[in-house]
């Protein structure tokens, strides 16, 4: 769901269906079809980036992106706490584990 910005129209049509609603003419909501979840998801991510990470590569914006879409996906207005979150975060990390290269150099 997009507004009737061009760049969407090409968006669109990589999806099984696509809604967009036309700000220009006032229509800010038709049914199901509105731009306020993916807006208010960017505006929480934008401040993220801005105020708590300020740096991210490009290589690894899709960790960040992770991040926050299990943050958004597990936040308190859909009834998820602090201790149902950490819970979900630790069965997550089950199986997984987080390795780095050894040291290049002299012994």
């Amino acid at each position: 769901m997009t507004d009737e910005a061009t760049q969407y129209k090409a968006v669109g049509k990589e999806f099984a269906s696509h809604g967009a609603v036309n700000h220009s003419a006032d229509e800010y909501v038709r049914g199901a079809i509105t731009t306020n979840t993916v807006e208010g998801y960017y505006s929480i991510f934008k401040r993220g980036m801005k105020g708590v990470y300020q740096h991210c590569k490009e290589k690894h914006l899709h960790r960040y992106l992770a991040e926050f879409d299990f943050r958004y996906s597990h936040r308190a207005g859909l009834g998820v706490n602090d201790d149902g979150r950490t819970n979900r975060t630790i069965k997550g990390i089950v199986g997984k584990r987080l390795t780095y290269r050894q040291p290049i150099g002299p012994e």
